[in-house]
């Protein structure tokens, strides 16, 4: 009989706690609407497009709780059964999630063409037009299972040709601790030993996009002005994602669970995991936009003490220059700021991350404090007034006519 996973502690007095997993419909689900993840409700290595039918309609204002699957344990080199993947890291089968086992089963994906990532959507949201801005507010990311997978693949990765040595992929396995009330990854030192590395979680999801125009799904690697597969880990809980709508509804979608990543995600990936995700959608009408932010060509993000614009392209020098590009127009748009002057700024006072360096498109972002404009005038985004008869209960979206929200696993 396989054991229940292990939780060692780090740290002398860590201690532990029994996790809950979350699999579907069970523990809270705290959003106006919950979407499942299913074989009706996701795209596994593809991003949605205009054609596609959306799995939700909600209003401006509204939360949807979407139950998001990591595609570490699922996919083919690691056997497309994440039971039998996980129970050999020793993880007992009630504590693997159902839909990642019908999605690995079931869900139609050509690795050869597709991307990895399992993407949950679309979700229309009423009144957004292209021009406007879709504000995703990052409400609570929420871990479904205690343990997550950091891969290194052949042909991916900052060091191509040099790591993996060996002519096999790479997976490694990290068990969740809780130490001092905050929930860590482990890893060993040498292969086959105690876990005794740990580092602290910082969930947040590497894709948030909204639908291309055209018929066409894009892959779902190569993040862009629709956003996608972004891999900012500024998107923590009360962060926001703004993102210029390119078809009617905007047709938001969310994928790409991760437990932690450094900046850079140099391996690959970062420790991939599933997340219960509760998102608040807004619509920012154009002008408004305009007003707030100047022109935003491409995604936007807002920490509690940050504007962070991005750049984006296959070389990295030159995702840095559209970074600077993109901060010298919000600058000048949201505040007034001379060109020069604002260049200035930027060379004396802005770090500019690399996001990531190893999905086909590089992205770099940068982090303006808003505090050190204080004393500029500036206009908020105003986004559209929430529909005034909000379901008061979650509608889930899954096929099924009802939701049971039930205890945990």
């Amino acid at each position: 009989m396989v054991e229940p996973v292990e939780v060692p502690e780090p740290v002398e007095g860590a201690g532990t706690r029994p996790f809950p997993i979350l699999q579907p419909h069970a523990g809270p689900i705290p959003g106006d609407h919950y979407v499942a993840a299913t074989l009706d409700t996701v795209l596994w290595g593809r991003l949605p497009c205009a054609a596609d039918t959306p799995v939700l309609e909600i209003s401006s204002g509204e939360s949807v709780t979407f139950d998001t699957v990591s595609h570490e344990g699922i996919l083919d080199d690691q056997g497309k059964d994440p039971r039998a993947f996980f129970a050999g890291h020793g993880v007992p089968a009630e504590q693997v999630l159902d839909d990642a086992v019908e999605i690995a089963a079931s869900a139609p994906r050509d690795p050869f063409a597709d991307g990895p990532h399992v993407v949950v959507g679309p979700v229309h949201v009423r009144g957004a037009h292209p021009g406007d801005l879709l504000k995703i507010t990052v409400e609570t990311l929420v871990p479904r299972v205690p343990y997550g997978v950091i891969s290194n693949r052949h042909g991916k990765g900052a060091l191509v040709g040099e790591l993996p040595r060996g002519e096999h992929n790479v997976s490694v396995f990290s068990a969740v601790v809780e130490r001092d009330g905050i929930l860590h990854g482990t890893l060993p030192v040498v292969e086959g030993g105690d876990p005794v590395v740990s580092f602290p979680l910082a969930p947040f999801l590497g894709t948030m996009g909204v639908a291309v125009a055209g018929e066409e799904r894009p892959h779902s690697v190569p993040p862009g002005v629709h956003g996608g597969n972004i891999d900012i880990n500024l998107l923590v809980e009360g962060t926001t994602l703004f993102l210029p709508v390119q078809v009617e509804g905007a047709l938001a979608y969310v994928g790409d669970p991760h437990f932690a990543q450094g900046d850079g995600e140099v391996a690959l990936t970062a420790l991939e995991a599933s997340l219960r995700a509760t998102l608040r959608f807004e619509v920012i009408p154009a002008d408004a936009a305009r007003a707030a932010f100047g022109e935003v060509t491409g995604p936007l993000v807002r920490t509690p003490d940050h504007l962070v614009p991005t750049g984006m392209d296959p070389d990295l020098d030159a995702a840095m220059r559209a970074c600077v590009r993109s901060s010298l127009a919000l600058l000048n748009g949201r505040w007034g700021m001379d060109e020069h002057l604002a260049y200035a700024y930027l060379s004396a006072a802005t770090d500019f991350d690399i996001s990531q360096v190893v999905d086909i498109v590089s992205g770099v972002h940068a982090r303006i404090r808003e505090a050190d404009f204080a004393g500029v005038a500036a206009m908020e985004p105003v986004p559209l007034a929430s529909a005034p008869d909000a379901a008061a209960e979650p509608e889930p979206v899954d096929g099924s006519a009802t939701h049971e929200e039930g205890d945990a696993a």
